[in-house]
């Protein structure tokens, strides 16, 4: 049974034993359920950025929970050098949920499966295709992974300190600007690598002309395409793909976060014409698609890929746009735009947000800053009006205690 002051001695056992690659906080928690966490000393918190994106679901969907228990009794881990069925099946959901033909590679996050799209690029074109292609282009302020390829393709700098030299090969353009685009895309290039929304990059949106020109540019000098939806994946936008929003086919998508309902899983889809670019023995992942991560996977793909899901997202997506719009007509001062698509939004401040941020979590609210200056509130696709309603208001009330007096 946990008591008064159990926060600060977990906190204190993370300080002595755990690795301090991350800034912790208290609270620590210990049971969730929808959009909502409680700690150790039963405080309950209102989640607006579950699992730092990956918590799509919320917390111990009800489906993901009955899967998960049921495989977990009839198998947990073969080798990738035999066949189980839920792999396959849930192969199938996510090439027909992307509505092309093509094939699917399993891991375990966002950066294996971008890492995984670096290595497919450029084997397809140098071995396939007998082509010396090389170079990924990405945008600047994009997000691909901590690995030090995907580390690489990400275009802010400041994720590069003392890990230099990196990996080569790696171009970065600004975003939204065509001309610089059409001047990296050269005969030695083999992909173009984007968020279809830039989420680590502060909800920054390429323009729908932007994307239709990367498609053409690609098309006509022979590159890839490729779309990171780690974060705008799954649901979150309101299209089980964010690039079914935009008007706008990759040739191929990566995938993680919310994949798997909360388990740890990336994937890479790439379209047939490309898929010959890892035959066997070229990558691999231990624990890439083992059946019990398929098996939550599964479940997860039936309610986020579902109509009556996606039409709910994007209603909710309009509620809390709402919402957070009423709150920049009452704090002009601190608020300066909305961005993002569906349960995907940014709020863009004048200032610095992280004294915002602690101060939402002490209300009872958890949302998270991005770019020192803004607030990414992604609630769970199940999310609802009410829970919007009490998250406005709280943001509402930390924006007037914190403002610059």
């Amino acid at each position: 049974m946990y008591h008064m002051g159990a926060n600060a001695r977990i906190a204190a056992k993370f300080g002595r034993y755990v690795l301090g690659n991350y800034s912790r906080t208290p609270p620590a928690f210990v049971r969730g359920k929808g959009s909502w966490l409680w700690d150790v000393e039963g405080n309950r918190y209102l989640d607006f950025f579950p699992g730092w994106a990956a918590g799509a679901m919320g917390h111990c969907h009800p489906a993901v929970v009955r899967a998960i228990r049921a495989q977990a009794g009839r198998l947990i881990m073969v080798p990738n050098n035999v066949m189980h069925p839920w792999q396959a099946e849930l192969a199938r959901r996510l090439l027909q949920a992307a509505r092309f033909r093509g094939r699917v590679f399993f891991c375990n996050s966002g950066a294996e499966a971008n890492e995984a799209a670096i290595k497919l690029a450029r084997r397809y074109w140098q071995v396939a295709r007998g082509k010396m292609k090389t170079r990924i282009v990405t945008v600047r302020g994009s997000f691909h992974g901590r690995t030090l390829g995907a580390l690489a393709a990400t275009g802010q700098s400041v994720y590069h300190r003392g890990f230099r030299p990196m990996p080569g090969g790696f171009v970065h353009v600004p975003l939204n600007d065509l001309k610089a685009a059409a001047r990296a895309i050269d005969s030695r290039t083999a992909a173009f690598l984007i968020e279809p929304i830039l989420g680590e990059g502060g909800i920054q949106m390429p323009s729908p002309a932007y994307l239709r020109g990367l498609r053409a540019l690609t098309r006509k000098r022979g590159a890839l395409l490729i779309f990171d939806e780690v974060q705008t994946g799954c649901g979150r936008t309101g299209d089980y793909y964010a690039f079914q929003g935009t008007g706008v086919v990759p040739d191929a998508v990566t995938l993680a976060k919310p994949l798997a309902g909360g388990l740890p899983m990336g994937a890479l889809v790439v379209a047939e014409r490309f898929a010959g670019g890892l035959p066997p023995g070229s990558h691999a992942s231990t624990f890439g698609g083992s059946p019990l991560v398929c098996a939550a996977g599964i479940a997860a793909i039936k309610v986020a890929a579902a109509p009556a899901t996606l039409a709910r997202v994007r209603r909710m997506g309009r509620v809390l746009r709402a919402g957070l719009e009423r709150l920049r007509a009452r704090h002009p001062e601190r608020i300066v735009e909305i961005r993002g698509r569906g349960l995907m939004l940014g709020t863009q401040l004048s200032g610095p947000g992280v004294e915002l941020v602690v101060r939402c979590r002490a209300l009872g609210l958890l949302v998270n800053c991005t770019h020192g200056t803004v607030i990414r509130t992604m609630p769970a696709i199940t999310v609802t009006e009410a829970e919007i309603r009490l998250a406005c208001a709280i943001l509402d009330k930390a924006l007037s205690e914190t403002a610059p007096r």
